[in-house]
């Protein structure tokens, strides 16, 4: 039974990982994808190997240590689920702004669309915010990242002269810093409590880079995702999240 299951989920995840790598950018969630589906394989191959070596001595010690590993991702994950919805956005804030994502050529991403939609969302309940779309042109783009996010934005009814383009970012901490200045050099002042716009398992993270580039009241506008980036998502974020409380906090 267990070999049967183990099989099931390594042609699973070897028909997702065909997918992505014909449909999505390569990054560290998708290959940490890959990385599940090689191990699946070798598990198919070679499990019984696997187990027999597992049973005793340091191979018992490398499972344990390999499941607790899992179990610290997975706890990690949880975190990162819960803490995106702890700040709520008030609706009363004096912008909002818009993390970059992905653009491939002049269209953007689905995981970028879905922030741009949670922003446009946030526009309807508070018209008079500014909205700032944040990110530069990166490998793949043919146009900077917020040049396709305002288009985007226009489209669905946004004017054009509330919408102020950032394009020179590459990180969330330059989207950040570099809105800031903008925002000032537009006349918000400088305590003035903003909004950002991003998927929720990013909103943990992106909330702690705006209270380093000086935003001092920062709410979250979480967006949703596709059911096939939760997973690669998700394991990423709580990756990145390990990293900030290591390094950056």
């Amino acid at each position: 039974m267990k070999f049967i299951i183990v099989l099931l989920f390594a042609i699973l995840f070897l028909i997702d990982s065909i997918f992505r790598v014909i449909r999505s950018n390569f990054n560290l969630g998708a290959l940490m994808m890959y990385g599940i589906t090689a191990l699946l394989w070798i598990y198919v191959f070679f499990g019984k190997q696997i187990d027999a070596f597992c049973a005793h001595g340091a191979g018992w010690w490398l499972r344990l240590a390999f499941l607790c590993g899992c179990g610290v991702l997975a706890l990690l994950m949880g975190f990162v689920a819960v803490s995106g919805f702890s700040h709520p956005a008030t609706h009363k804030e004096d912008a909002v702004v818009v993390l970059g994502a992905a653009v491939y050529g002049q269209r953007v991403s689905g995981l970028l669309a879905r922030r741009l939609d949670a922003a446009y969302e946030y526009h309807l309940q508070n018209p008079k915010a500014w909205i700032v779309v944040t990110g530069g042109q990166g490998p793949g783009e043919d146009i900077p990242e917020a040049m396709a996010m305002k288009r985007y934005l226009v489209e669905k009814g946004v004017p054009a002269d509330q919408i102020i383009e950032e394009s020179a970012s590459t990180s969330t901490e330059e989207n950040f810093r570099f809105a800031r200045t903008l925002l000032l050099e537009h006349g918000m002042p400088p305590d003035a409590p903003i909004a950002y716009a991003t998927n929720a398992f990013h909103c943990y993270r992106a909330g702690k880079y705006a209270l380093l580039a000086g935003f001092a009241d920062a709410n979250a506008v979480p967006a949703s995702i596709g059911f096939s980036s939760i997973l690669p998502c998700y394991m990423r974020e709580a990756l990145a999240v390990l990293y900030y409380w290591v390094f950056r906090a």
